[in-house]
């Protein structure tokens, strides 16, 4: 079974729930949100078969997994002591855009180098990440978490699809693309 069809059966189980998307329709209750980060991450790691990297850093080995909301825009975060290192490695990690519909019956995943997106996002964010944690900066304009974020039209627009699942069905895969950004 390929890392598509394996991503596939999870996305099935445990994103697109079927029953419990109906379940919190039938009760007026929220959806979006309802899949946590890091089922996205699982996700991530069954389309790259790659495993995770710890706690600080990429998700998984050499990947960094993002998810949004279709039209939304892709969150980065950095923190005091480990965000310098996290903004290099990201230049160096590839990047697995994962989009999503309100009800998570549609996804769309693209795929980038980090070095494409280094010089526009962040090389760029460097001096703003250390302005963000200068000490002799008074405390009220730190923030306490730096983040920047890739808007969904610049992957869309930039980003290698690799699958699209519409209305819970798996309509688009190219089992190539994993293979080729694996081996960077």
């Amino acid at each position: 079974m390929s890392s598509i069809d394996k991503a596939y059966e999870f996305y099935l189980r445990h994103i697109y729930d079927e029953e419990k998307i109906n379940l919190l329709e039938e009760h007026n209750l929220k959806i979006p949100g309802s899949v946590p980060p890091v089922l996205w991450e699982l996700f991530g790691a069954l389309l790259t078969e790659r495993s995770g990297a710890g706690s600080t850093g990429a998700d998984l080995q050499g990947w960094e997994v993002k998810s949004a909301k279709e039209g939304g825009s892709y969150e980065y975060q950095y923190h005091l002591n480990t965000g310098a290192a996290k903004l290099k490695e990201d230049c160096i990690v590839n990047h697995l855009f994962c989009t999503y519909s309100t009800t998570y019956k549609d996804v769309v995943v693209r795929v980038m180098s980090g070095s494409d997106l280094t010089d526009i996002f962040f090389k760029n964010w460097e001096p703003e990440y250390y302005s963000n944690y200068d000490d002799s900066a008074p405390k009220a304009q730190r923030r306490q978490r730096f983040r920047k974020s890739i808007s969904f039209g610049y992957v869309e627009t930039h980003g290698v699809l690799l699958l699209k699942i519409e209305d819970g069905r798996l309509v688009f895969r190219d089992d190539n693309v994993i293979p080729i950004f694996n081996k960077v």
